[in-house]
Formats: structure tokens, sequence, C-alpha cells
């Protein structure tokens, strides 16, 4: 049975700061989550030691927000097992059509976000964090405020009771606790960071641009590239920097594009189309990864963005500062171990495929991945062996690309994989009537808003072509959604899997090993002499998620593994 431990400022009318600065409270609960006993009262000094001798029974934080509490409690030497985030769990409980009506669930449902009446919204990011300190428990001026124990611990009794009286309570709570997981994992990731050598990143960027340039100073080969540009245009005070500008001077040398996009840029033969493609390479390098985000983000040869868990609405992961879910090829060669570690770069391999498989219980396709690369299976089932036209297919069934090539493979690909196919296109329907869709475990995606449905009651042919419009948009987000948000699903469960096994493991320290995690992707950062019980961890992980979500199924999900020295190298 768990054990809970509610964790948050002492109201006033407990003998707390009206500020709830100084007076904290550990309050232990029951199964139900009511108070169990007298909280333990502590003041801010005494919160680690507390929160860490609390920690030898292993028992389950509950608390607003992982981030607000437990980026304090890893700076003062403590890490802690399991945790229930109220803030993660609130968003997750107001879109999940597992959830039955009630009071709680209502409330939550009348203020969740809904879609902007073409769509569901992309991303699900929260509120900016404070400014710098503010939210510090162990630093001045004044630990996070609200909300109060008494708060914590009814919304937690709400939580528990709505999962339980859900329609798929099992896979609800292992949503919660897989959503839980991942935000220890991200505070740990974002604690520890990235390993990063400054040293080479430097010698990157000069190879690329020059010599570090002044503040406000075109680096050299940008300036190089911008004459010749402007020569090739025949305008010799062109900023390219300006999109508005280069579009007009490409309109008088005879380019018609309509934007300055390089997919578009390339369709065209121009002497300057060359030197503005690499300009615009080397411009965003300069931007995005350039000497000013080195002094920004990369500190004590670490980077350390903000990990958003859930900050996408499919469930997947967003960042907040430092693009660290985008880190370019052109600096990867930056991210290098420590001395004496490597890293190990595990690759979960065709995971949605594999995982629409799973939904729809689909053994052909089952059969289609066992053993082997998936597309390659699927093409030697029944599209001749050309792997290409496979994965078109696989792809136009889950993203909703059904016309032209794509379109054209689709019904081979359903007479083949009916079940499978079957989960996508009834998700599509759903989403194009407005009507919401889940995940394997519950996680949902918000219904079309009353703007949306009216849009859809419209009478003039205009009107209505808009309409459908807006109705194919939405169906081929509720069709991707389904696989998507369940493959993040077994991602999160195969992070939570390989954390337990690090801690008991007897890898050294810290508990995560985690430095990097990107969608389908996971980057130990462990001894190099123990690279190979590492890979073994991850490879059980894989397994053991698989049962976690989806129980004893022939399926197998590959997972990809090298170790590097260089993040380079990965792939």
């Amino acid at each position: 049975m768990d054990m809970y431990i509610a964790v948050a400022p002492l109201p006033p009318d407990h003998g707390g700061d009206r500020d709830g600065s100084a007076t904290l409270a550990l309050q232990r609960l029951g199964s139900d989550g009511a108070p169990m006993g007298s909280p333990l009262v502590v003041d801010r000094s005494g919160l680690a030691p507390a929160v860490a001798e609390a920690e030898r029974g292993r028992p389950r934080w509950v608390w607003n927000s992982t981030r607000s509490w437990y980026l304090d409690l890893l700076a003062a030497g403590v890490d802690v097992d399991r945790c229930w985030d109220l803030a993660l769990t609130r968003a997750l409980l107001a879109n999940s059509p597992s959830c039955r009506p009630s009071p709680y669930i209502d409330s939550l449902r009348a203020t969740a976000q809904t879609d902007d009446g073409t769509e569901p919204p992309r991303l699900s990011l929260p509120p900016l964090p404070p400014a710098p300190n503010q939210h510090s428990l162990f630093d001045e001026p004044q630990a996070p405020t609200g909300p109060f124990l008494d708060d914590v611990v009814e919304q937690f009794g709400h939580q528990l009771a709505a999962v339980a009286a859900a329609s798929q309570p099992a896979r609800l709570n292992l949503l919660v606790a897989a959503e839980s997981a991942g935000a220890l994992i991200a505070a740990e990731m974002e604690h520890w960071g990235l390993p990063w050598r400054r040293d080479i990143h430097e010698e990157l960027l000069e190879r690329s641009l020059g010599p570090r340039p002044a503040e406000g100073v075109r680096p050299a080969e940008l300036e190089r590239l911008a004459g010749e540009l402007r020569a090739a245009l025949g305008n010799p005070t062109l900023n390219p920097d300006s999109p508005q500008e280069l579009l007009r001077a490409l309109h008088r040398a005879g380019i018609e594009v309509r934007t300055t996009r390089s997919w578009e840029l390339e369709r065209q033969q121009h002497p300057a189309i060359g030197p503005l493609l690499e300009y615009k390479k080397l411009s965003r390098l300069a931007t995005a990864n350039g000497w000013n985000w080195l002094d920004t983000w990369v500190h004590d040869g670490r980077f350390r963005p903000e990990y958003v868990v859930g900050g996408v609405v499919s469930g997947r992961w967003a960042s907040r500062g430092g693009g660290a879910l985008q880190i370019p090829r052109q600096v990867r060669d930056a991210v290098r171990p420590d001395e004496g570690h490597a890293f190990l770069v595990a690759d979960a391999a065709q995971l949605e495929p594999r995982v629409l498989a799973a939904l729809g219980r689909d053994s052909s396709l089952a059969a289609a991945a066992r053993g082997r690369d998936l597309y390659q299976g699927i093409a030697d089932q029944g599209f001749g062996g050309d792997r290409s036209k496979a994965k078109l297919a696989m792809l136009g069934a889950m993203y909703g690309a059904t016309s032209g090539e794509s379109g054209r493979l689709m019904p081979q690909l359903t007479r083949a994989y009916p079940r499978a196919i079957g989960v996508v296109e009834a998700a599509a329907r759903a989403g194009e009537a407005g009507d919401g869709v889940a995940s394997h475990l519950g996680r949902g995606c918000p219904p079309a808003s009353e703007e949306w449905r009216a849009r859809q009651r419209t009478t003039t042919a205009e009107e209505q072509r808009r309409a459908d419009g807006a109705a194919r948009a939405r169906g081929r987000f509720t069709r991707n959604f389904v696989v998507q948000a369940s493959a993040a699903e077994w991602a999160l469960c195969w992070l939570a899997e390989i954390r337990r096994r690090l801690a008991g493991s007897g890898i050294p320290a810290p508990r995560s090993r985690m430095a990097f995690f990107l969608h389908d992707e996971v980057v130990l950062h462990v001894p190099a002499d123990r690279t190979a019980e590492a890979a073994a961890i991850l490879e059980d992980a894989a397994r053991a998620a698989t049962g976690l979500m989806f129980g004893p199924i022939p399926i197998e999900f590959s997972i990809s593994t090298v170790t590097v020295a260089s993040y380079a190298d990965a792939k």
C-alpha cells in the first residue's frame, strides 16, 4: 500500500506565516488521502533533512508542482523515489474521457483549454515561473506560497477519488504515476545538466562563422556571404536579415517566390540562391546556438534547460528556453561526456507504428515488426519488398497524408492490417465530428469548442468549405493523437523503469543517470566501465514498459543502443 506525504506551506490559521515563507509542513496521508496525525512542521532549513529522513520509508510525495520543490531538494543533496504531481494530474483529469463527472472534474473541465475554432492546441505550457530565487525553498527572500497544506490535501483527495471512479482506473493511475515520474526525471535532468564542452562549441562557431564579433556586429562569414548576396542581386544596401527586404530584392531580380523559406528557395535557379541558403543556415546557427546562447545556457560545463513535462497536448515534452529539444547537428560535437564516462544513446526504433500495432492488437502488423525493421517487414508482406512505399503508406495512415501516393497505397495497407488502420480511421472520424479521443492510458484530446461546432453548422458555400477544411484538419490531428499520445505514455513508462533500475543497479549516483530525452530517445551518462550494464537496463526497461502498458502481447519494441564519446556520433 502506498504511503503518501503531502508537502506544502502551513496556512496562517494553523501556525504558518501569512506568506508561507518560513513554516512548511509534511503531512502523512492515508490511502484515501485523509490526514493521519498531526503534520511535521519545519522551517526552510529543516525541510531537506526531514524529507531525507522520511524518504527511508519510500513514500509518494504529494506536492503541487514537482519543479517548484524538487530542484531545491536536489540542490540540498536530497533526491526522492516517487511523487504525485497535483498540477500535472489536474491537466490529465480535466481532459480524460475516462473520468466520470463529479463536482471536482466538472470544475476542472469548466476551465480546461479547448481548441481555437480550427483544431486542438498543440502546446499546453504552464505559466512562466517566478523570477529567479523567488521560488527557492532555501534561498532568500521567500519560499513558494501556495497552495497551502489544506488545499493540497483537499485536492489530492479529490484526485484520488476521481482516478478510483474512472472507467479505466488502473490505466489512469498508471498514467498519473508515469507523468509524475517524468516530472522527477525532468527536474533531475535540469539539475545535473547535459555535459557540454564550451571550448569545442566555440571552436565549432569560429570554424563556421569566424572569430567572435563585437556585440551587434555580424560575424565575418555572414558578412562575406551578405556581400556575395548583395552582388548577385544587384542590391548593395540589402539587409538579408529582413525577410520583407529580402523578398523584395528577390522579386526585383526576377526570382518569383512567395516566402524566403529554404524549401521554396531550393527550387530556384539563380546565382543568389547558393549564398542565400548558406547565409540562412549559418544565421540560424549564430542566432539559436551562437556565442550569446553559450553565455546564457552553458555554465560549469553543463547545459541546464527547463524541461516541460506534458508541454505538448499529446503528452510529449517541451522545453522553455535554450531550445533543448532542438540541438542542431552543427553543435552536437560539443556534447561530450565527462572524463571516464560515456554516453549511451538509446532509440526506440519506429515507436509509433509499433504502438499502433499494440493499440489495434493487430497480429499481422506485430509479425511484420518481429525481430526486424518494421517498414521492411511491411514491405515484405505486401509491398513487393519496397521499404520506401511501405513507410510512406504507414506514415500517411498515422499522420493523415491520405492523398497522392500515400492515398494510393492506403487501401493495400488497410487490407493487410485492418485492425491497426481501424484505430486511426476511427480517431479521424471522431475528430471530424468534433468529438474527443483518448490515448491508451486515458490522456484526452480536448473536444471541439462551441465556436468550432457553430462553424460546422454554417449554410453558405464558402463558410461550408472552410468548415469542411477545419473538420479535416481536426481529423488529421485526432488520427495522430491516439498514436502519438500512446507512444508518449510508453516513453514515460520506459523512463520511469530506467530510473528505477538505475537506482538499484549500484552504478554510482546520481539516482538518474539520464542526461537527455527527446520523444523516443534517451541519453545516459555513465561511467565508461558500466556501459554494458546500463545497456542491459535500457533493454529490460523497454520490455517492462511494454508489459505495463499493454500486458503480455507478442509485439517487440526494439531498442537501438550505441555507446559514444560525442553526441554527434550517435546518428
